[in-house]
């Protein structure tokens, strides 16, 4: 990115003094958010797409910096569901394949429809329930990491044949791997890719938001 702000430089081959740079010259020649800024100390580079981004200082303690990241990763996450669920179901309705509402009066024709045989309240609490119940699981794993592998961790599971319940993974609540990486894509380059897209998503989702809601 920055030899787009900064032109193309002259090829020189190395010697033995500059054959080794330090991590301090390599961290600045790693591509920034805004060329010439000074990337804060607490961002060591390491984490997929850093780009040096935080002027608020939100990630200067270790253990923020920890949850923001996974914030950013499940926001991220979620923001791409969000855009997919809203241009795949309109374009295939426009194609003649579905014949689903738009996606802002989705809700409202749920509400009024009453799937199932519930209505709204009884559908509001359900998911009420359900988000809080994967919430906490999320909360227990960022706080005591490979926790929620456990089967003990699921009451009833002990019932079930060969504890399904067991998901194994890597350990990391950011990327656990196991069930949740069937096709095994969670190499470095693939985190930087769903970052990218994902911090995308969020302002597509939030332009769609500012159109259609007013």
């Amino acid at each position: 990115m920055s030899a787009c702000f900064l032109g193309q430089t002259s090829r020189v081959t190395p010697t033995n003094s500059t054959r080794r740079m330090s991590p301090v010259t390599q961290a600045t020649e790693q591509p920034v958010w805004l060329p010439g800024v000074n990337v804060p100390q607490h961002l060591n580079r390491n984490l997929p797409a850093d780009y040096g981004f935080d002027p608020l200082g939100l990630g200067s303690e270790p253990e923020a910096l920890k949850w923001y990241v996974q914030a950013e990763l499940v926001h991220c996450r979620f923001a791409m569901l969000g855009v997919a669920g809203i241009l795949i179901p309109g374009l295939l309705t426009k194609v003649g394949i579905l014949n689903v509402p738009q996606w802002y009066e989705a809700g409202k024709v749920a509400i009024e429809s009453q799937p199932f045989g519930l209505n709204f309240q009884t559908l509001l609490g359900f998911q009420l329930f359900m988000m809080t119940w994967a919430e906490t699981k999320r909360w227990v794993e960022f706080k005591n990491p490979g926790s929620q592998s456990n089967p003990d961790s699921y009451p009833g599971a002990e019932m079930l044949p060969g504890k399904v319940f067991a998901l194994g993974g890597s350990g990391d609540p950011n990327y656990p791997g196991g069930l949740f990486n069937p096709m095994g894509m969670g190499d470095d380059s693939m985190k930087v890719k769903e970052i990218a897209n994902g911090r995308t998503a969020c302002l597509r989702f939030r332009i769609c938001c500012t159109i259609f809601c007013h």
